[in-house]
Protein backbone atom coordinates (compact mmCIF):
# COMPACT_ATOMS: atom_id res chain seq x y z
CA UNK A 1 0.00 0.00 0.00
CA UNK A 2 1.16 3.53 -0.73
CA UNK A 3 1.70 6.14 1.95
CA UNK A 4 -0.31 9.33 1.65
CA UNK A 5 1.88 12.33 2.45
CA UNK A 6 0.00 15.59 1.81
CA UNK A 7 2.38 18.38 0.85
CA UNK A 8 2.52 21.85 2.41
CA UNK A 9 0.06 21.03 5.21
CA UNK A 10 1.62 21.49 8.62
CA UNK A 11 -1.55 20.40 10.43
CA UNK A 12 -1.15 16.77 9.42
CA UNK A 13 0.92 14.23 11.34
CA UNK A 14 2.42 10.97 10.11
CA UNK A 15 1.42 9.77 6.65
CA UNK A 16 -1.60 7.51 6.39
CA UNK A 17 -1.56 4.22 4.52
CA UNK A 18 -3.56 4.46 1.30
CA UNK A 19 -6.09 1.62 0.91
CA UNK A 20 -5.86 -0.57 -2.16
CA UNK A 21 -8.11 0.02 -5.16
CA UNK A 22 -9.98 -3.14 -4.23
CA UNK A 23 -10.61 -1.87 -0.70
CA UNK A 24 -11.80 1.49 -2.04
CA UNK A 25 -14.19 -0.18 -4.47
CA UNK A 26 -15.54 -2.38 -1.66
CA UNK A 27 -16.21 0.78 0.37
CA UNK A 28 -18.24 2.22 -2.50
CA UNK A 29 -20.29 -0.96 -2.71
CA UNK A 30 -20.98 -0.66 1.02
CA UNK A 31 -22.23 2.91 0.57
CA UNK A 32 -24.47 1.88 -2.33
CA UNK A 33 -26.01 -0.83 -0.16
CA UNK A 34 -26.36 1.59 2.77
CA UNK A 35 -28.20 4.04 0.49
CA UNK A 36 -30.71 1.26 -0.20
CA UNK A 37 -29.72 -0.07 -3.59
CA UNK A 38 -28.16 -3.33 -4.72
CA UNK A 39 -24.52 -2.96 -5.82
CA UNK A 40 -24.91 -6.24 -7.73
CA UNK A 41 -27.53 -4.96 -10.15
CA UNK A 42 -26.40 -4.38 -13.71
CA UNK A 43 -26.47 -0.59 -13.69
CA UNK A 44 -24.27 -0.42 -10.60
CA UNK A 45 -21.74 -3.16 -11.30
CA UNK A 46 -19.08 -0.76 -12.64
CA UNK A 47 -19.99 2.15 -10.36
CA UNK A 48 -17.35 1.39 -7.70
CA UNK A 49 -14.60 1.45 -10.33
CA UNK A 50 -15.94 4.70 -11.78
CA UNK A 51 -16.16 6.32 -8.35
CA UNK A 52 -12.59 5.34 -7.47
CA UNK A 53 -11.34 6.74 -10.78
CA UNK A 54 -13.27 9.95 -10.16
CA UNK A 55 -11.77 10.22 -6.68
CA UNK A 56 -8.31 9.78 -8.15
CA UNK A 57 -8.96 12.84 -10.32
CA UNK A 58 -10.87 14.94 -7.77
CA UNK A 59 -8.27 14.44 -5.04
CA UNK A 60 -5.08 14.35 -7.08
CA UNK A 61 -3.76 17.35 -5.16
CA UNK A 62 -2.59 15.11 -2.33
CA UNK A 63 0.11 13.71 -4.62
CA UNK A 64 1.48 17.07 -5.77
CA UNK A 65 3.69 19.69 -4.15
CA UNK A 66 2.76 23.33 -4.93
CA UNK A 67 6.28 24.49 -4.06
CA UNK A 68 7.56 22.54 -7.06
CA UNK A 69 5.52 24.73 -9.40
CA UNK A 70 6.66 27.96 -7.76
CA UNK A 71 10.37 27.12 -7.68
CA UNK A 72 11.21 28.28 -11.21
CA UNK A 73 11.24 32.06 -11.33
CA UNK A 74 12.38 34.73 -13.78
CA UNK A 75 14.33 37.83 -12.82
CA UNK A 76 14.36 39.61 -16.18
CA UNK A 77 11.12 41.61 -16.04
CA UNK A 78 12.35 44.71 -17.90
CA UNK A 79 11.73 47.05 -14.97
CA UNK A 80 8.17 45.90 -14.21
CA UNK A 81 7.31 46.97 -10.66
CA UNK A 82 3.54 46.64 -10.34
CA UNK A 83 1.25 43.88 -9.13
CA UNK A 84 0.48 40.69 -11.06
CA UNK A 85 -3.16 39.57 -10.93
CA UNK A 86 -4.81 36.39 -12.20
CA UNK A 87 -8.60 36.53 -12.45
CA UNK A 88 -11.26 33.84 -12.76
CA UNK A 89 -9.19 30.76 -11.95
CA UNK A 90 -11.60 27.84 -11.82
CA UNK A 91 -12.03 26.27 -8.38
CA UNK A 92 -13.53 22.79 -8.14
CA UNK A 93 -13.10 21.38 -4.66
CA UNK A 94 -14.89 19.24 -2.07
CA UNK A 95 -16.01 20.24 1.40
CA UNK A 96 -14.27 18.17 4.06
CA UNK A 97 -17.42 18.12 6.22
CA UNK A 98 -19.81 16.49 3.73
CA UNK A 99 -17.53 15.66 0.77
CA UNK A 100 -19.90 17.73 -1.37
CA UNK A 101 -18.49 19.92 -4.17
CA UNK A 102 -17.95 23.64 -3.90
CA UNK A 103 -17.33 25.42 -7.16
CA UNK A 104 -16.29 28.95 -7.95
CA UNK A 105 -13.47 31.27 -8.95
CA UNK A 106 -10.17 32.32 -7.43
CA UNK A 107 -8.39 35.64 -7.86
CA UNK A 108 -4.68 35.71 -7.03
CA UNK A 109 -2.24 38.62 -6.95
CA UNK A 110 1.26 39.30 -5.76
CA UNK A 111 3.72 42.18 -5.96
CA UNK A 112 7.11 40.78 -6.98
CA UNK A 113 10.22 41.63 -5.05
CA UNK A 114 13.09 40.20 -7.11
CA UNK A 115 11.46 37.70 -9.46
CA UNK A 116 8.22 36.59 -11.07
CA UNK A 117 6.80 33.14 -11.69
CA UNK A 118 5.02 31.83 -14.76
CA UNK A 119 1.33 32.72 -14.49
CA UNK A 120 0.21 29.16 -15.27
CA UNK A 121 2.07 28.03 -12.15
CA UNK A 122 -0.14 30.23 -9.96
CA UNK A 123 -3.24 28.67 -11.46
CA UNK A 124 -1.71 25.25 -10.89
CA UNK A 125 -1.16 26.01 -7.20
CA UNK A 126 -4.86 26.88 -6.84
CA UNK A 127 -5.77 23.60 -8.55
CA UNK A 128 -3.49 21.52 -6.30
CA UNK A 129 -5.04 22.81 -3.11
CA UNK A 130 -8.55 22.57 -4.58
CA UNK A 131 -8.03 18.88 -5.36
CA UNK A 132 -8.06 17.98 -1.67
CA UNK A 133 -10.76 17.79 0.97
CA UNK A 134 -11.00 21.41 2.06
CA UNK A 135 -12.71 24.25 3.76
CA UNK A 136 -12.72 27.38 1.65
CA UNK A 137 -11.11 29.36 4.45
CA UNK A 138 -8.22 26.92 4.79
CA UNK A 139 -7.67 26.69 1.05
CA UNK A 140 -7.52 30.48 0.74
CA UNK A 141 -4.83 30.63 3.42
CA UNK A 142 -2.88 27.70 1.95
CA UNK A 143 -2.68 29.31 -1.48
CA UNK A 144 -1.58 32.61 0.01
CA UNK A 145 1.03 30.95 2.25
CA UNK A 146 2.49 28.87 -0.59
CA UNK A 147 3.00 31.94 -2.79
CA UNK A 148 4.37 34.01 0.08
CA UNK A 149 6.80 31.35 1.29
CA UNK A 150 8.03 30.38 -2.18
CA UNK A 151 8.34 33.77 -3.89
CA UNK A 152 8.93 36.12 -0.92
CA UNK A 153 6.95 38.87 -2.69
CA UNK A 154 6.24 42.31 -1.29
CA UNK A 155 2.68 41.14 -0.77
CA UNK A 156 0.15 38.47 -1.72
CA UNK A 157 -3.63 38.62 -2.13
CA UNK A 158 -6.06 35.74 -2.62
CA UNK A 159 -9.86 35.89 -3.00
CA UNK A 160 -12.12 32.91 -3.58
CA UNK A 161 -15.85 33.08 -4.31
CA UNK A 162 -17.72 29.77 -4.44
CA UNK A 163 -21.08 28.05 -4.16
CA UNK A 164 -21.17 25.15 -1.70
CA UNK A 165 -23.41 22.24 -2.61
CA UNK A 166 -23.45 21.08 1.01
CA UNK A 167 -25.57 24.21 1.53
CA UNK A 168 -27.45 24.35 -1.78
CA UNK A 169 -28.45 20.69 -2.18
CA UNK A 170 -28.93 19.68 1.46
CA UNK A 171 -29.50 21.27 4.86
CA UNK A 172 -30.84 24.79 4.42
CA UNK A 173 -31.16 24.44 0.60
CA UNK A 174 -30.13 28.00 -0.24
CA UNK A 175 -29.07 27.84 -3.89
CA UNK A 176 -28.01 31.44 -4.56
CA UNK A 177 -25.60 31.99 -1.67
CA UNK A 178 -21.92 32.46 -2.47
CA UNK A 179 -19.09 32.40 0.05
CA UNK A 180 -16.23 34.89 -0.30
CA UNK A 181 -12.93 34.42 1.51
CA UNK A 182 -9.82 36.62 1.37
CA UNK A 183 -6.25 36.56 2.62
CA UNK A 184 -3.75 39.43 2.38
CA UNK A 185 -0.08 39.75 3.28
CA UNK A 186 2.55 42.49 3.02
CA UNK A 187 1.61 45.54 0.99
CA UNK A 188 -1.89 44.22 0.32
CA UNK A 189 -2.52 44.26 4.05
CA UNK A 190 -0.82 47.59 4.79
CA UNK A 191 -1.87 49.58 1.70
CA UNK A 192 -5.65 50.04 1.56
CA UNK A 193 -5.52 51.54 -1.94
CA UNK A 194 -3.65 48.55 -3.32
CA UNK A 195 -5.96 46.13 -1.54
CA UNK A 196 -9.05 47.93 -2.85
CA UNK A 197 -7.60 47.91 -6.35
CA UNK A 198 -7.28 44.13 -6.13
CA UNK A 199 -10.83 43.82 -4.85
CA UNK A 200 -12.19 45.97 -7.67
CA UNK A 201 -10.40 43.88 -10.28
CA UNK A 202 -11.88 40.81 -8.58
CA UNK A 203 -15.38 42.23 -8.95
CA UNK A 204 -15.94 42.91 -5.25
Amino acid sequence: MDAITPKNDKSRGDPLVRPTVEEAEAAVRTLIAWAGDDPRREGLLDTPKRVVNAYREWFGGYDEDPVKYLSRTFEDVQGYDDIVILRNIDVESHCEHHMAPFIGKAFVAYKPSDAVVGISKLARVVEIFAKRLQTQETMTAQICDAITESLAPMGTAVLIEAVHECMSTRGVHHKDVTTVTTQFTGVFKSDADLRNRFLRVSGQ
